[in-house]
């Protein structure tokens, strides 16, 4: 029995560091929403809730055109008073809002949320008084608006958005209160909720107020027009566990350390949506899941890399479906960009456009030398069995194309006349990739036809090949969570029936370890016809 491989070894190690890592990831959370509650004792001092089963509060929502230490009542402007709040129930609320004039003038505007037993007031009342401050403007940059390329009018002027950012209003002000009365030691506070906290001189800690800006997405903002300067702002209101609470406020910090880092505000925004528009369960199953999509791509572009670098032949593969794989991926990292999709996304598709260019180099058999600075580009011959494998590709690739070029055409033109753009370059991209998506699995095909015709399937990286399909079903349920244009959703189950088809004639040509592998070996030689010598003769005697 012989020692693993290298890359057996690699393949170990990179699965076992994964695993350790969801242990690790499992006993956090669990902390995180298994905090140790305090018991009282001798030497134990513990910091217990002041808020009763049966006490009722108030909440009040004041606006301020700045951010001030001593909270004063004449600097800010009552927006609305709820007399009763049940800080069970989940409660949303419509409050019209009049915007200063310095807000209409590109200016901001802060909201003061107070929550305070009732018959209390928030300015005479502190010690039982709690609040938060949140700013209910933005500064973005205002979408670009699409046009009709075809059409010359006024429209087109005004279609390139200002790259100034201007004030954009919060339409949602998401208010949270923690429900769980935890008794906490006093000296091993969780610092995600020490934060938060504010104490009586009886060392009782108050509700917990938090505005959850995590669940305030960019989608949801709305241009501040002059002419308009009355908003509505939806209050949302309800109650949240220790556990969430924690997990919130973790997030919100490192959304921060991501912007800190280079990351761009959409990127920040695809992250908040997988953790803010699911719920808990949801939640943690997509966690899981992204830990694997992960570790399966690394895994994936290792063996797919690994298979290439030993491949010396073509015979079995198909280099239009190598050179169109190459061709489609450039294309839709471009159009990922364009559409300024989130990392998530884009990392991943640039690593496998760059991985699929170098393929091409490898089909091609392209070497490049370099004299001074002049290079010199040399060509590869090919075998016999190459040429029968590219004569089946070209009888296949024909057919193909008596459907795919007038498909696409068709359909550059129709987005050309109906549909608007922002540019003649969004319309390039978007007419290339939508016949990337739409039709680029008939360039799968040819491979199929390949397979057909050698009745084999062993000169394909299969290895690889099952990461990619493990994805592919991953990238099927994030095409429900993670934001990404509708095209490329559709192109995650698009590659399922492809990946049947593979699964099929893999059953239907089993492996004959007699037959050429992809690395142009067999597993077992075929016993050769030989007359046995006369000391074979003899001992056989």
């Amino acid at each position: 029995m012989g020692l693993p491989s290298g890359g057996t070894i690699i393949n170990f190690i990179v699965i076992g560091l994964f695993v350790v890592y969801m242990g690790q990831v499992a006993m956090t959370m669990y902390e995180l929403f298994n905090p140790e509650a305090c018991v009282p004792g001798k030497g134990t001092r513990c910091v217990t809730p002041h808020q009763k089963a049966d006490s009722q509060f108030e909440l009040r929502l004041y606006t301020s055109l700045s951010v001030s230490k001593t909270v004063r009542e004449k600097d800010l402007m009552l927006a609305h008073r709820e007399k009763q709040l049940d800080l069970t129930d989940d409660r949303e609320i419509s409050v019209n809002i009049t915007l200063p004039l310095r807000t209409l003038n590109n200016g901001t505007l802060y909201a003061y949320v107070f929550l305070h037993p009732r018959g209390t007031s928030p300015f005479r009342d502190r010690e039982v008084t709690v609040y938060q401050i949140a700013p209910l403007t933005k500064y973005t940059v205002p979408k670009a608006e699409a046009f009709n390329l075809l059409k010359e009018d006024d429209q087109q002027g005004n279609s390139t958005a200002d790259e100034i950012p201007t004030a954009h209003w919060k339409s949602k002000l998401p208010i949270r209160v923690m429900q769980d009365p935890i008794p906490f030691h006093q000296q091993a506070i969780p610092n995600e909720l020490y934060q938060l906290m504010r104490f009586t001189k009886n060392a009782e800690y108050l509700p917990i107020l938090y505005v959850h800006e995590l669940a305030q997405k960019n989608i949801e903002l709305v241009p501040i027009n002059r002419s308009i300067p009355e908003m509505t702002l939806n209050i949302v209101y309800s109650p949240i566990s220790v556990g969430q609470l924690r997990l919130y406020v973790s997030l919100q910090h490192s959304m921060k350390m991501l912007q800190d880092f280079g990351f761009g505000e959409k990127d920040v925004e695809e992250v908040k949506s997988l953790f803010t528009d699911t719920g808990l369960y949801l939640l943690g199953l997509t966690v899981l899941v992204s830990m694997f999509h992960i570790l399966f791509d690394f895994l994936a572009f290792k063996n797919d890399i690994s298979y290439w670098k030993k491949r010396d032949t073509m015979v079995g593969l198909s280099i239009r479906t190598i050179v169109w794989r190459s061709i489609s991926q450039i294309v839709i990292f471009l159009y990922l960009l364009d559409q300024d999709t989130s990392l998530l996304v884009l990392v991943p598709a640039g690593i496998g456009t760059v991985i699929e260019v170098w393929k091409v180099k490898k089909a091609f058999k392209l070497h490049i030398s370099w004299s001074g600075w002049k290079p010199s580009v040399s060509f590869g011959t090919s075998t016999d069995s190459e040429k029968e494998t590219q004569e089946f590709d070209k009888k296949a690739m024909k057919y193909l194309s008596y459907l795919l070029y007038p498909l696409c055409v068709a359909g550059a033109l129709y987005s050309l006349i109906y549909v608007p753009h922002k540019s003649w370059y969004s319309w390039l991209i978007n007419s290339l990739v939508n016949g990337v998506y739409a039709f680029g699995f008939l360039f799968m095909l040819p491979q199929l036809f390949v397979n057909y015709k050698l009745k084999s399937v062993a000169h394909l990286p299969w290895r690889a090949f099952m990461y990619k399909a493990f994805n592919t079903f991953i990238d099927d349920m994030f095409a429900f969570i993670i934001t990404m244009p509708t095209a490329h959703r559709l192109a995650c189950f698009r590659d399922d029936f492809v990946f049947l088809i593979y699964l099929y004639q893999r059953w239907l040509y089993p492996v004959d370890k007699t037959r050429v592998n992809e690395y142009g070996m067999s597993y077992e030689e075929k016993p050769a016809t030989t007359v046995p010598s006369q000391e074979e003769k003899t001992h056989k005697d």
